[in-house]
């Protein structure tokens, strides 16, 4: 088990969000968690990562599993997209919370940072500025980065939000062959339909707490896509 999460409360300036919240993240599953804007989808994500402290309850890691192990796509700001760095540079950052205070890239680094970029479609893109890249190549780029930082786990803050449908599919299909790959994947998702095709479970947190697996629960499951 990578993620025990029981009776856990988040929030922010001492206001709860939502509670009770209880699921597990096992190697190799592929977690959407969906919900109204506002739920507190991205707010549960940020107290995974250690980013926000829980309000009440508890995240237990566990297969040795350390937070600096799981990588992280967050939702991008304006600022963020015009960054004016290489898309090498951009994807080498991933390894800075493996480097602690050694001020350079390892050899070994450098490869998995190529190997990584190949993986998804960029490395002839490795000397572009990341701000001249379209939305979907800068996703891509951002993959990479964060499959720098983890071979483990990756969570993936709405990580289709502002692209078009073509390239949608294109990022959603990226995603399952990392999963595919043994990648455990935990994807903040407002798509149901995806959410449906592509996860093996299911987290639902709102006024409407859900969690289920398509194998284990596919009576519930059903019943909970056809609310």
């Amino acid at each position: 088990m990578y993620i025990t999460v029981k009776n856990l409360s988040v929030g922010y300036e001492g206001e709860v969000v939502v509670g009770n919240i209880n699921f597990t993240v096992n190697k190799g599953d592929y977690l959407c968690i969906v919900g109204e804007n506002g739920s507190g989808k991205t707010t549960l994500m940020k107290t995974l990562l250690g980013l926000r402290k829980p309000m009440s309850g508890e995240i237990i890691m566990g297969d040795d599993l350390k937070r600096n192990e799981i990588g992280y796509l967050p939702q991008q700001t304006v600022v963020q997209k015009d960054f004016p760095a290489s898309v090498r540079e951009i994807v080498m950052s991933g390894f800075q919370g493996r480097c602690g205070l050694r001020p350079f890239y390892k050899k070994e680094e450098k490869e998995e940072a190529l190997m990584n970029m190949e993986r998804m479609g960029i490395k002839d893109l490795a000397d572009k500025c990341y701000r001249d890249l379209s939305g979907g190549q800068q996703q891509r780029v951002l993959l990479a980065r964060a499959l720098c930082a983890t071979r483990k786990v990756l969570l993936l803050d709405e990580p289709v939000s502002g692209l078009d449908p073509k390239v949608t599919v294109e990022m959603y299909q990226l995603i399952k062959e990392l999963n595919n790959e043994g990648v455990t994947i935990i994807m903040i998702s407002h798509d149901m339909e995806a959410a449906s095709k592509y996860a093996s479970h299911i987290l639902h947190i709102g006024d409407k707490l859900f969690f289920g697996s398509r194998k284990g629960d596919e009576e519930a499951w059903i019943n909970f896509l056809h609310i």
